[in-house]
């Protein structure tokens, strides 16, 4: 009797999740992207923006979900940010413009 309730109230969990997930499958799938953009864009407004030091932008970059790879191109003042199997960058194009992600 125990397991049949138990069984049921797992069944009906799981049914929720998948429902909570198939309405928020455009906003799940766009998570990856959101990790590297973040960070490349933040971490070029900080350096080249802000003219904060590298260390410092690092870690007010630095979050709970891990980034792969990280490239900070000085002379191009470009940023390059791998995380989640995906890679966005920035670039400061200017005192006026700031950064923007490269599409």
């Amino acid at each position: 009797m125990k397991r049949n309730v138990l069984l049921t109230l797992l069944s009906v969990l799981l049914i929720a999740l998948l429902s909570w997930m198939w309405l928020e499958r455009v906003a799940l799938r766009a998570f990856p992207d959101i990790i590297s953009a973040y960070t490349a864009k933040e971490y070029c407004s900080c350096r080249y923006v802000m003219q904060q030091p590298a260390e410092y932008c690092r870690g007010y970059v630095k979050q709970s979900v891990p980034t792969s790879d990280f490239f900070d191109t000085p002379e191009a003042k470009r940023v390059t940010v791998s995380g989640l199997g995906r890679s966005n960058s920035a670039q400061w194009l200017g005192e006026r413009q700031g950064c923007r992600l490269e599409p």
